[in-house]
């Protein structure tokens, strides 16, 4: 992007309208500051006033954040499972890593520019929801009645507020719900019916439950009932959640996760992923979790919490709590994985089976996309 550059003659009166406005945008960008000094002191050359406003307006990257201001962290994640490299295909693995990438950059773009941790989470999940090829949103695995049943839930590390949905059936972004859930409504947790006229009431877009339909999970589902087994063989079908934490430069931990659920499930069957201390946790003075794997046994180990009372009580380091939480998970039987973030901005991404779709921004702000173990 080329440098803007205001006219000579409107220069100084440009800078002196837009001041408060810059300072607000800007977010105390240093070359806006010595502008504003420049102008108030009025000993300057006009040169060089233009020269500083053109500076602080082109600028394409905020400041970094003053020293010992937090960092800033963020992970996503796709899912856990059976994930075999030998049958993936080239262009589907091309489309994962796509689908990755787009979701990661939507949320650290926010942190970036300054954004909470709440919006980045959030953006990051609607990105996935709104990808066929994760089970969330229109992604969604089907029940065993052949129809869509989501779940999602949000939590912010500041205040402990959470927000959950479970079982909706037309909400397109149940991500965005839970958010509502959490910030316009008393509750922590609505299910069904009651959640969809909540979410008309907060003028909520309701669609047609055929959105949700994908070929390839219709197949899955055909699949299991002429086999005439309830439980998916594969984890990919059983493990299909999303997620995204983050740590934002205010130093406030957020987490959000929505999944579709396991392919054939019973009607009204909910997993963990609305449940604040299983799927989903977050808390500022430990860390922000997002899960993803066999919801009943990460229901019974409180997966989320059980990262962040390690931290809290054991004075443990994130990537060995969430380690030890996911052992936990296995040696009842069960297999799925985890994203982490703690507040000093490490990342933690642990899970015990072949592969978790995963992505995150590396300390020198690159993207980080990973599919396998």
């Amino acid at each position: 992007m080329g440098k803007r550059k205001l006219p000579y003659r409107s220069a100084l009166a440009a800078a002196a309208r837009g001041l408060n406005e810059e300072l607000q945008k800007e977010r105390g960008r240093r070359c806006v500051v010595a502008s504003v000094k420049l102008i108030s002191i009025g000993s300057f050359c006009l040169a060089t006033i233009m020269s500083l406003v053109n500076s602080a307006i082109s600028a394409e990257e905020p400041v970094p954040p003053p020293s010992g201001q937090k960092k800033i962290a963020f992970a996503i994640h796709g899912g856990a499972g059976t994930i075999d490299r030998s049958t993936m295909t080239p262009e589907r693995e091309r489309a994962y890593h796509a689908g990755l990438e787009r979701a990661v950059m939507a949320g650290y773009e926010i942190l970036k520019s300054g954004g909470a941790s709440l919006d980045a989470v959030e953006a990051a999940v609607r990105v996935l929801e709104d990808d066929p090829l994760f089970n969330a949103g229109k992604g969604a695995v089907f029940t065993s009645a052949g129809t869509n049943e989501l779940d999602a839930s949000i939590m912010n590390g500041k205040t402990l507020a959470a927000g959950a949905v479970a079982g909706v059936k037309r909400i397109k972004s149940p991500i965005n719900l839970a958010r509502m859930v959490m910030e316009k409504s008393p509750h922590v947790m609505i299910a069904g019916d009651g959640a969809e006229a909540f979410a008309k009431e907060m003028g909520v877009e309701l669609v047609d439950p055929k959105y949700f339909f994908t070929e390839e999970r219709w197949q899955a589902l055909e699949k299991l009932k002429a086999e005439k087994k309830e439980t998916p063989v594969s984890d990919k079908d059983r493990h299909g959640t999303v997620g995204a934490v983050a740590l934002d430069q205010a130093g406030n931990l957020a987490a959000a996760t929505s999944t579709g659920g396991m392919t054939n499930k019973r009607v009204g069957r909910i997993g963990d992923a609305p449940v604040i201390g299983a799927g989903t946790y977050a808390d500022n003075r430990t860390c922000a979790v997002s899960a993803t794997g066999d919801g009943e046994y990460f229901i019974r180990v409180g997966v989320a919490r059980d990262v962040s009372s390690a931290l809290e009580y054991q004075n443990a380091s994130l990537g060995d709590a969430a380690q030890r939480t996911i052992d936990k998970v296995g040696q009842l039987g069960g297999t799925g994985g985890l994203i982490a973030v703690d507040k000093n901005g490490n990342i933690a991404m642990p899970f015990n089976t072949s592969g978790m779709y995963r992505a995150h921004i590396s300390p020198d702000g690159k993207t980080v996309v990973e599919i396998y173990k």
